[in-house]
Order: structure tokens, then C-alpha cells, then sequence
């Protein structure tokens, strides 16, 4: 793999010990525009981290790579001319982007207007991840499945936003019905799992473009390191999801999120966000916890132990993407005990041994 000149990892730090039962590998990388050029500047991007950490042991058989939230997403801008990648705001990004691919988005707009697209659902969205779909989905399929393959390991893929995606014959495709934002678990040979997760629980601000999946669908998959189960970002704030993993006997869980502005972790938490909060949380914490807070309470950390599951790890998405800016820390769980891999700002690969 050619070297990445833009691959600077900030910390690579390991928590516990190795007891031959497999590992949680959190990768949050901290991803640029120009790292959605092309599948291939993907490609080394994301491989780059993987081949970082190969020389110290750490992958296996039975090592599970955990990628964040939409790290897929932006597959969207792949092929587009330098002003959309180069944009100053991503408003400005995707404007460029509709206008260098016009024909095609005026012929995704009935779709978009068919799948129920009004005042509070912008259409302009729907289109454009229906244009861009099947190329993004390929792209993502193809990176994802190299890296499992090459490195012959499990790979939780982050999430990307599809129409109606499928997994067939191990291979990533879409379909012509709504947005998801969704999941893919690679095989350590590269094939996907046949189940994808879909977020059941999207924001009011993945409303406008996305649908609701149903929490009775979310899988658990068979891995060499054990039954895995997978919470896209708000998922892990509400007990149902946590439950279904539990009766499908889920042995650990990864949750790959994303949080916006820059800064946010340390400012007031504004409650629950696209969704009623759930009976259990406190009202007066709203305004009083920070967002980090709120996350160690009500998220993976709050709510693992409840649902009788042991382990798991949530990993947040870094970078610099347009004027978008992130925020969050890798958090692991284990027994009940919470560790916080607090100030790593930039790119980060936490190992975590399972036990």
C-alpha cells in the first residue's frame, strides 16, 4: 500500500491484556475531503490505520475493527471536481456537487418527491444519495472487504447513507425505496454478513432524509470472537435496542457514532434529540450534564450492564470535513467498569481486550 502522507495518528493505546478471547479495535480516524477523492485515497486512508497497528500484534482471527459513524458517507463527493472537495462549507459542497451532476439529480428528484419528501424533508437529499448510491455503495463494499480480507479480520464498517441497501450473495447492493443510514459487518474472507443495520433511532436532523428502521430488525452476528451486536450512535440511548441484542444472546456490542460542532462534549447536554427520552432519564439533567456526561449515563456506558451484556465499545468519527467539526471520545466498557480515552482530538486506534 502506497504511505499516506495525511495518516498522522495521534495515540495508539491498548487496555487490558491479551487472553486469546479476541479484541475490540476502535479505529476513529480523522478523515478530510480529500480523503473521498476516490476509493482509492479511501482505501489508503482507512488501510493506513489497520496497517499501523498489524506490526504490534493486535490483529487476529479474532480481532473485530470498529469504524465510525458515516465514515461512509462521504463516499457521496468521490469522483467530483476539486471545488466540491475544496468548498468552504458543506452546503457549498453538495450545491457544487447537484450542479456538476444536474441531468442525473433532476432525474432523482421524482424518486425523492415519491418517497415522501415535503416540507421538512428536503428533497434535494434524497436525490442526491439516490443519484450517488450505487457507485458509493460499491466503493464501500470494496474497501471494507479488501481490508477484512487482506488483514483476516472482522470489520464493523461505520455507516453509510443508501437507498434500500441489501447484502447479496456477500456482496453490498441497493435498492430503489428510502434512505437508510446503515451498517455492514465484514467476514474475515471479505464477504459481508447477509444482515444489515439500519439505525432505528435517527436525529431530527437524519429525519429530513432518512427513515426509521425497526428496532425488532437489528441482527447479531457470529463472529470468531463471539456474538456481536452493533448500535449505530442514537440507538445506544434508548433501552429497546439494548433488549433485542440481549434476547439474541449478543455477547458484546459496538456502537460507531458521530457528534457535531467541534467542542461539543464539554458544553451543556441538550437532552434527547429526533426521539421521546426514554422513562428513565432524568429531566433535570438537561442543561446540567455536559454532552460528555450525558453520554457516559445514558449511552453504551449507562445502559450495557442493564441489557446483562458485559462488553463493549463506542468510537466516534474525528476530522476536519468541510465546516461540519466533531467531536467525542472512544469509550469501553467491561464488566461494568468504564474507561474514557479522554483528549484525542485527532486520529486515534484504541485496542480493547475482550476477557
Amino acid at each position: 500500500m502506497a504511505e499516506d502522507t495525511r495518516l498522522q495518528i495521534e495515540e495508539i493505546v491498548e487496555y487490558g491484556v491479551d487472553t486469546r478471547r479476541g479484541n475490540l479495535l476502535g479505529v476513529q480516524p480523522f478523515m478530510v475531503p480529500a480523503d473521498y477523492v476516490s476509493g482509492e485515497a479511501f482505501y489508503a486512508k482507512i488501510g493506513g490505520y489497520l496497517d499501523a497497528v498489524d506490526q504490534r500484534g493486535w490483529l487476529n482471527e479474532k480481532t473485530v475493527v470498529v469504524l465510525p459513524e458515516y465514515v461512509g458517507t462521504w463516499l457521496v463527493a468521490v469522483g467530483e471536481k476539486r471545488r466540491v472537495h475544496q468548498a468552504e462549507s458543506i452546503e457549498r459542497a453538495m450545491r457544487a456537487l447537484v450542479l456538476s451532476n444536474l441531468f442525473s439529480f433532476l432525474k432523482a428528484l421524482p424518486f425523492a418527491k415519491a418517497e415522501g419528501a415535503d416540507s421538512k424533508h428536503p428533497q434535494a437529499k434524497y436525490a442526491l444519495f439516490r443519484m450517488k448510491g450505487v457507485r458509493m455503495a460499491k466503493i464501500y463494499h470494496n474497501v471494507f472487504s479488501r481490508l477484512a480480507r487482506e488483514h483476516a479480520v472482522t470489520i464493523v464498517a461505520g455507516s453509510i447513507v443508501l437507498p434500500s441497501p441489501e447484502v447479496v450473495s456477500g456482496k453490498l447492493t441497493v435498492g430503489a425505496g428510502p434512505l437508510y443510514n446503515v451498517s455492514v459487518v465484514y467476514k474475515p474472507d471479505g464477504a459481508a454478513y447477509e444482515d444489515i443495520v439500519r439505525k432505528a433511532f435517527p436525529i431530527e436532523a437524519e429525519l429530513a432524509f432518512t427513515a426509521r428502521a425497526s428496532v425488532s430488525e437489528l441482527p447479531v452476528f457470529d463472529t470468531p470472537a463471539g456474538r456481536l451486536g452493533v448500535l449505530i450512535c442514537a440507538d445506544s440511548w434508548y433501552p429497546s435496542p439494548y433488549e433485542m441484542l440481549k434476547a439474541k444472546q449478543a455477547d458484546f456490542v459496538v456502537v460507531p457514532s458521530y457528534l457535531s460542532p467541534s467542542g461539543v462534549w464539554g458544553q451543556p447536554w441538550r437532552g434527547y434529540d429526533g426521539a421521546p427520552a426514554p422513562s428513565d432519564v432524568d429531566a433535570r439533567d438537561v442543561n446540567t450534564l455536559t454532552e460528555g456526561e450525558a453520554w457516559l449515563k445514558y449511552a453504551l456506558a449507562g445502559r450495557l450492564a442493564d441489557a446483562g451484556i458485559e462488553q463493549g465499545i463506542n468510537v466516534f468519527l474525528r476530522g476536519d470535513l468541510w465546516d461540519l467539526g466533531s467531536d467525542g471520545h472512544t469509550i469501553m466498557v467491561k464488566a461494568g467498569v468504564v474507561t474514557e480515552a479522554e483528549h484525542i482530538a485527532g486520529a486515534a486506534v484504541v485496542n480493547f481486550w475482550l476477557s
